[in-house]
């Protein structure tokens, strides 16, 4: 089976890798094609996989392109992990962002949309390419802002392309944790968007054990979103949300402490490119996980919740079930159908979805809480919205995208952003898509 890795010289691409070395299972992935633009990336996370397979027998060959038509001819998946603009795009979005008093975040708010402006038209060249000459391949998504760009592709790849965000089982496996189930015997009941959701029921045999929880303060506080939201709001909220939601109720807070991460990855990521080698890859990943939403905390991660939902874990178990016709129930970005009432059957949404030979399909979930619709509602036509203007180019359309977002309290705030950002539409470093 080929699997081809758009963005092949990213950073994470040895996590998929060695979750691909352990899967001993018939019907595994034997071809890896790593595709990126920067010949110098392939090379050094080429090196990284060739000391991870030291002394693995089978392991799946590996080549480099940095033709995108010649890398998906033939495959059977295609994970698409890209950055358009790079960290240098991400550190921009941010500060541009910060410089006009509002948050930048890579996926929330002005950041959000930055990235998505100049993510989309690439991502839609990638959907067109891959139709023509992968027809029959599976594209996985976990390109950010990830729920925007899966329902764009989408349009070239109707259910062929399936996002992936590794929020929702992270967060999964540490409420399971606390509440002293194991994760193999829960439902997840998970609704909203992508970066945009609250887990509302832990289903264990029937039973709800989120209440439980809820109402122990100790085993609340034990684990991330518990530290991070803190149990009085959890309780007042019933439902345990995505740590994303941080930014949009404690908007006041997360503006104060900055969103620097961008700038902080490209200073780590430089040190990791100019030297690379398996050990400071290692050294490297690790140091990112523990900085991970440093801005929302006052103290470091725990060793516990430095163990996420493993995005290489989820993307593994993805193609098992659709490859092999075994069914599996995953949390996935995927069209709405008749899922979440307060959105139109077309809208993507980030739901458990049960998934087989014939792809993903949302299953029955609770709703989106109530005092959540508004902010659900206006956050999918914010994603609608950027898709429009990154498609157009069109300078007003951008500025509607961005004036729409609740974090950005200023038509005047969204002009400046636009106007000054240096990555979009005619920026002096405004990505060449043609």
């Amino acid at each position: 089976m080929k699997l081809v890795i758009l963005g092949g010289g990213g950073f994470r691409v040895p996590l998929v890798y060695r979750a691909l070395l352990a899967d001993r299972s018939p019907g595994r992935v034997t071809e890896v094609v790593l595709h990126d633009l920067d010949a110098s990336r392939l090379a050094a996370v080429g090196g990284v996989l060739a000391e991870l397979v030291a002394n693995v027998p089978d392991a799946p060959a590996v080549t480099t392109s940095t033709n995108l038509d010649e890398a998906v001819r033939g495959a059977d998946f295609v994970f698409s992990a890209i950055r358009v603009g790079g960290l240098d795009g991400r550190a921009a979005d941010e500060t541009v962002a910060a410089g006009c008093g509002v948050l930048g975040q890579e996926t929330v708010g002005a950041g959000g949309v930055a990235y998505g402006l100049r993510t989309v038209p690439v991502a839609l060249d990638i959907a067109r390419r891959v139709s023509v000459h992968a027809p029959d391949a599976w594209v996985i998504n976990f390109t950010n802002p990830a729920g925007m760009v899966t329902e764009a592709m989408s349009a070239h790849l109707g259910n062929r392309v399936i996002g992936i965000c590794d929020s929702p089982v992270g967060l999964g496996r540490r409420v399971a944790r606390a509440a002293g189930v194991s994760l193999e015997d829960v439902w997840l009941d998970y609704a909203g968007l992508n970066h945009l959701g609250w887990l509302r029921g832990v289903h264990v045999r029937g039973h709800d054990v989120l209440p439980g929880l809820l109402a122990d303060t100790e085993q609340l506080e034990s684990f991330e979103e518990g530290k991070l939201f803190g149990a009085e709001w959890l309780r007042a909220l019933g439902a345990i949300p995505n740590e994303y939601l941080h930014y949009y109720y404690f908007t006041r807070e997360a503006v104060a402490a900055g969103a620097s991460r961008g700038a902080f990855l490209l200073e780590q990521q430089k040190r990791f490119y100019a030297a690379p080698s398996l050990e400071s890859w290692e050294r490297t990943r690790l140091e990112r996980e523990q900085t991970y939403m440093a801005e929302t905390r006052d103290e470091e991660r725990d060793a516990d919740d430095l163990d996420g939902g493993g995005y290489d874990q989820v993307a593994l178990e993805l193609m098992h079930a659709i490859a092999s016709d075994k069914q599996a129930t995953l949390i996935l970005n995927v069209p709405n159908r008749t899922t979440l009432t307060c959105l139109d059957a077309d809208a993507v949404v980030e739901v458990p979805s049960l998934v087989d030979a014939n792809g993903a399909r949302p299953v029955a979930v609770s709703q989106v809480p109530d005092e959540g619709v508004g902010l659900v509602t206006s956050l999918k036509a914010v994603e609608r919205a950027t898709i429009k203007a990154a498609i157009s180019g069109e300078r007003a359309h951008a500025v509607k995208a961005l004036a729409l977002h609740p974090l950005v309290d200023s038509v005047t705030v969204a002009r400046k952003i636009v106007d000054t950002h240096p990555f979009l539409f005619g920026g002096e470093r405004a990505p060449n898509i043609g």
